[in-house]
């Protein structure tokens, strides 16, 4: 009789599940109590007065939301074009040519955003952006918009260039073998086929975008606050179920786009 051999298998170890459900529970219920109280009529976060709609009203009437929201979804919606376009770019770049030294280098130098910690590029761009306005005197929204494109780029260049690598190259081969020319190419053949890819990737950058806090509270001006920003600002002087209220819709939002994400990124042609 042959003699059986198995592997480690890391979810087949005892207290694996219980250690996974723990973790699970610890994550979520702070999310899963923030929502409930975000519907608690009571002025107090910690004692429950009743279901009420009270502090969604509120904060939907709160001007300074308002303008926070609006420029959020300015900054997000604009980086996250920049930074699809950017991607899709150089996925282009990195995954239709042959492998050639330096091919390594140039995807460590796209993803390197995602290595290095937050706070050192906030404070980079802090840095590289406040000479910029010393020396032009212009502190508009551009500098948020280009530091988000330039945090964002990565997130979207991933979900591309996964979708490139999983193209059939001979499809683009037989337009080129029929007298196609590249840009005709990539307009009938590349691009309808990229664009799940190319929309997952822009989904991703937005909703980082519109999350982002550290890099935003460095590059900003005064009166430049986003929803995020303006959030962490309220929670320094008084936490009020208004908070909740808002967090719950961010995280509603959140959860639409990712959702949208996961299901674009897993069609196949």
């Amino acid at each position: 009789m042959a003699e059986r051999t198995s592997g480690f298998v890391v979810n087949r170890q005892p207290g694996f599940a219980t250690v996974a459900m723990i973790c699970f529970f610890l994550l979520y219920l702070p999310i899963v109590t923030l929502v409930i109280y975000a519907f608690n009529a009571n002025t107090s976060m910690a004692v429950w007065g009743g279901f009420s709609l009270r502090w969604f009203h509120q904060a939907w009437n709160n001007e300074q939301v308002i303008d926070a929201s609006i420029r959020s979804l300015r900054i997000a919606s604009v980086a996250a074009v920049i930074a699809t376009i950017c991607a899709t770019m150089a996925a282009l770049a990195t995954t239709r040519t042959r492998p050639y030294r330096g091919l390594t280098a140039k995807y460590a130098f796209i993803n390197q955003p995602l290595m290095v910690p937050e706070i050192v590029t906030a404070v980079a761009l802090l840095i590289f952006f406040s000479r910029i306005k010393v020396a032009t005197g212009y502190s508009g929204l551009g500098y948020l918009i280009l530091a988000h494109t330039a945090f964002c780029i990565p997130f979207a260049y991933l979900p591309i260039r996964a979708r490139l690598e999983n193209m059939d190259l001979t499809l683009e081969t037989a337009a080129a073998d029929l007298y196609a020319t590249p840009w005709k190419t990539f307009r009938r053949v590349t691009l309808p086929l990229l664009w799940p890819g190319i929309l997952a990737g822009f989904m991703l950058a937005f909703v980082i975008s519109l999350d982002d806090v550290v890099i935003t509270e460095f590059v900003k001006s005064g009166g430049q606050d986003t929803l995020p920003t303006y959030m962490l600002g309220q929670l320094r002087r008084i936490v009020t179920p208004e908070m909740n209220a808002i967090s719950t819709v961010f995280l509603l939002i959140s959860v639409v786009i990712v959702t949208l994400f996961f299901l674009i990124s897993r069609r196949r042609t």
